[in-house]
């Protein structure tokens, strides 16, 4: 099973805290949140045995894909096999040229340099409103930049973007791969299909085959998928 789950700002990725199962332990624990009230994906992820492929910082938001396959989730989350990973980053100031292809070609960030990436400046997206909304100085302009990384260090972006002087206001991560956020309202989730992302190494992807082949359906088939079902709630049409 593979999930899409579009992370709301202030999730943690993670599904117990270390608070509350010691509250657990008191028998006084009341919800999956941690000791300062956030919540975390058990509070929107009901689903037995998933595991998140990979994390996304609390106050970031958008794409985390999660499975109850453990040879998926790491072929999804290491960094070897460079699935690549699509940001928008509303960022303070305005980069110039000089900014973007420094972020292109690489920034130091404790000592080594980030591999190179693809950035760009973007329009303004149509994304949902973020809660609690970003603090804007008059004085000075926001603009949205899109970034696409093959590693996975530790606030990579936002650390990037203040490299080259422009702090990361608010960072969305849209796509995984073949994998977006899109038609994902915050806190949803859908089933996606797992077969996407062909298996390096694995005899039968190596003569053409895919996940569904290596998970033994049944001849006739093949082109069967799980349904990319909804479990949320329909938007109102406008």
């Amino acid at each position: 099973m593979l999930i899409r789950f579009n992370k709301p700002y202030g999730v943690l990725t993670q599904f117990r805290h270390p608070w509350t199962d010691k509250c657990r332990e008191r028998q006084d624990a009341g919800s999956d949140r941690d000791k300062d009230g956030r919540p975390t994906l058990a509070d929107h992820i009901k689903v037995p045995d998933v595991y998140p492929a990979g994390r996304l910082d609390h106050d970031s938001e958008g794409l985390l894909l999660l499975t109850d396959d453990g040879r998926l989730q790491h072929r999804l989350s290491d960094p070897v096999h460079k699935l690549p990973k699509t940001y928008w980053a509303q960022v303070e100031g305005e980069p110039d040229l000089a900014a973007i292809d420094q972020l292109r070609r690489g920034v130091l960030i404790d000592g080594s340099r980030t591999l190179p990436a693809e950035v760009r400046r973007i329009p303004e997206p149509a994304l949902w409103p973020r809660d609690p909304p970003i603090r804007f100085r008059q004085s000075i302009p926001a603009v949205w930049i899109e970034i696409v990384l093959s590693e996975g260090r530790n606030r990579q972006v936002r650390r990037m973007t203040a490299a080259v002087g422009h702090p990361t206001l608010r960072l969305v991560r849209v796509a995984i791969g073949p994998y977006t956020v899109e038609d994902l309202p915050p806190g949803t989730w859908r089933e996606a299909d797992p077969a996407l992302v062909k298996w390096q190494g694995d005899p039968e992807t190596e003569r053409g085959g895919d996940y569904r082949t290596r998970r033994n359906v049944p001849a006739g088939q093949e082109g069967r998928g799980r349904r990319d079902r909804a479990h949320s709630p329909r938007r109102p049409s406008r």
